[in-house]
């Protein structure tokens, strides 16, 4: 890890603005099955916390923060990374800083990984998450995996 990682990520909350289009790039690249585009994600911004982290002004990773819904009682907590930026301690900052936002909505909280992304799933498993559902968006072949948090 290396030590610029603690000092300068910076993470702001985004609801409208360059903000969402800085969180559309980190997630259509990291989510090319389901890319979103900017109508989706700015009515998503008024239901759930959509945050960037920032290496300097460099976007570096996109999270969710989505409350609990009818079919599930956890919150649902998904960081993303940048293929360039991970392995730095970006993602174990970003998760640490969002985790409160997660827990203030449930004391369960869920990840969704697509399956491709190995890295991201290596990250859920080393923070305590376990595999409890896979599904595919219609027309997908590679399927989303929904992890919950062992650690709580």
């Amino acid at each position: 890890m290396r030590l610029a990682a603690a000092v300068s990520l910076r993470i702001e909350h985004v609801m409208d603005g360059p903000g969402l289009s800085d969180w559309q790039l980190v997630h259509n690249e990291i989510i090319p099955t389901d890319p979103l585009p900017l109508d989706v994600i700015s009515e998503r911004a008024q239901r759930r916390r959509l945050t960037v982290a920032y290496d300097g002004d460099v976007p570096v990773g996109c999270a969710t923060v989505r409350p609990p819904e009818d079919d599930t009682p956890a919150a649902t907590l998904i960081v993303r990374v940048l293929p360039a930026h991970r392995r730095q301690g970006f993602g174990d900052q970003f998760y640490r800083a969002e985790l409160p936002h997660a827990l203030a909505l449930s004391d369960s909280v869920d990840t969704i990984v697509l399956e491709s992304n190995q890295d991201g799933l290596r990250f859920a498993l080393s923070h305590g998450f376990v595999e409890i559902e896979r599904y595919l968006l219609p027309g997908d072949t590679i399927p989303f995996i929904t992890l919950r948090s062992t650690d709580r």
